[in-house]
């Protein structure tokens, strides 16, 4: 699993230009079964993606899809992470 840290670079105003094209992307991600929630940061400095993948190569070339990444909104921290107690609800998300 992976954590992507994004972070803005740019006002709140450029943010709001891609996030219709960002949304695209994160939906196209989530049927692919690679994203498994998302959201914003509290302030509203970034967003968070807890991800799967087969590696951290497959998720860089997934993120650097992302609108945000492409027009330079954002910058892009990723953490891999290796679960090793759940609770139960997230059995079927670790598959």
């Amino acid at each position: 699993m992976f954590i992507i840290d994004l972070t803005y670079t740019k006002p709140l105003s450029e943010v709001e230009k891609y996030l219709p094209d960002h949304i695209q992307y994160l939906e196209k991600y989530y049927e692919s079964g690679h994203f498994m929630m998302s959201g914003r940061k509290d302030p509203r400095v970034g967003g968070v993606i807890l991800a799967k993948g087969e590696s951290l190569e497959t998720i860089t070339s997934i993120y650097h899809e992302d609108p945000f990444f492409i027009n330079e909104i954002a910058t892009y921290t990723v953490t891999t992470f290796i679960p090793s107690k759940w609770a139960a609800d997230f059995q079927n998300i670790l598959g």
